[in-house]
């Protein structure tokens, strides 16, 4: 650790991590519940898919309307106000009852808060790192999933025990805004980011000398991640419900099973990177995430398909982090312009996922689902295919420990 880290550091490293647990929470807490959503509102499917593709088309906004906002309050202000509102958006959607109309604004407004928060929780955790002065981006990441793993397995308890929907939500967001207000005030303020960061004109210089070539190899593989994360985190629960005939409770395990698997995972990536080099790690990834989508497509009941859901997070899990380290080698600017270019490709993913599984799913009441999740499992392919490039030639000036903010699997 640096010798020059202060209290007030630790104290800023700490909200953000609470920042991220409550991030993690929230979401969980929402997508491992939307069979029951769509058995309270009697959605058809296709009313369902627009829905879902609400949250990651919106957050994009969300997020792209955050950034203007840091300009002038500083991203730890943004998240004081956003965050606590996503919350409270959750609760709402558990109180829409049988209104659509409702449940439509009330999921906009969730999809908004969500870019929200993921801009400025990065963008927080970014700061924290420079003034530690080393990677902590895979802890971030790691308090969201285990918050993930906490938010399915509570939606398992509540539907097991037979709670409310709203009830349910209410308990969860009372938490996270608890949680939220309690550690808000210790994140990094405006000052305390801007130290150090590169000039407007510096970045608009540097972004001449990325190349593209690279980015886009590596962007595909990012890509194709997240839209088979999108269709697992949005859909899982539903599969389990709808075409594989398990219980209310036992249909939120097939998102915790994916994201303890992810943890476990994330743990060991970086010792593999080191030994075997980044391409050989993506290719077993991919393979061992080709084989847990066969076994969710393939899946004759829930039990194989939450097996298959945790073989899948086991090998992806490594494409997201080891994307940025790719990209960080070709940035010979050191200013984060590369990274910041493949970050792109996990939204692209995201709502190409929610958008092809809803269009595919409808077309089959019965195993629609299942039909659409082979759309992901070829694309995992791409993965493979595109494994090379993530050991590209680095370019002079590179910083390959640069730290660097990856959304989390919404």
């Amino acid at each position: 650790m640096s010798q020059g880290i202060t209290v007030r550091d630790r104290q800023a490293r700490l909200a953000a991590y609470a920042a991220f647990g409550v991030q993690g929470l929230c979401f969980a807490t929402l997508v491992t519940q939307v069979p029951q959503i769509q058995k309270t509102h009697h959605l058809s499917d296709g009313v369902l898919s627009l829905v879902l593709l609400m949250v990651p088309l919106i957050a994009g906004l969300g997020s792209v309307l955050s950034e203007f906002l840091f300009k002038r309050f500083g991203s730890g202000l943004v998240l004081r106000v956003v965050q606590p509102a996503e919350c409270v958006t959750i609760i709402l959607v558990g109180l829409t009852g049988d209104n659509d109309v409702a449940l439509f604004a009330t999921v906009a407004l969730f999809g908004l808060c969500v870019g929200g928060v993921d801009a400025s929780m990065n963008a927080q955790a970014v700061a924290v790192e420079r003034r530690h002065g080393m990677s902590l981006i895979t802890g971030f990441y790691a308090v969201w999933s285990m918050a993930g793993i906490l938010g399915g397995l509570w939606a398992a308890l509540s539907n097991k025990l037979d709670l409310a929907l709203p009830v349910g939500f209410a308990i969860a967001s009372v938490l996270g805004i608890v949680v939220s207000l309690a550690t808000a005030h210790r994140l990094m303020t405006k000052d305390e980011e801007a130290a150090g960061q590169p000039s407007a004109a510096e970045l608009k210089a540097a972004g001449s000398r990325v190349p593209w070539r690279p980015i886009l190899v590596v962007g595909a593989a990012m890509a194709a991640f997240y839209l088979t994360d999108s269709a697992l985190s949005s859909y899982g629960a539903k599969y389990l419900d709808d075409e594989l005939g398990s219980s209310d409770w036992v249909a939120p395990l097939g998102y915790v099973a994916y994201q303890v698997a992810m943890v476990i995972s994330r743990g060991v990536a970086d010792l593999a990177v080191r030994r075997r080099g980044a391409p050989q790690v993506v290719r077993i990834g991919a393979l061992v995430g080709l084989l847990g989508m066969v076994a969710v497509v393939a899946a004759p009941n829930a039990a194989v398909a939450i097996a298959g859901f945790a073989v899948v997070g086991l090998g992806l899990s490594v494409i997201a982090p080891v994307s940025y380290t790719a990209a960080a080698k070709v940035d010979p600017t050191g200013l984060g312009v590369a990274v910041a270019r493949v970050n792109i490709f996990n939204y692209v993913g995201f709502v190409l996922g929610a958008a092809v599984v809803g269009a595919i799913a409808p077309a089959d009441p019965e195993h629609g689902l299942r039909l659409a999740f082979i759309v992901p499992l070829v694309l995992i392919g791409v993965i493979f295919a595109a494994a090379r490039g993530f050991a590209p030639r680095p370019v002079p000036g590179s910083r390959t420990d640069a730290p660097v903010a990856e959304r989390p699997t919404v």
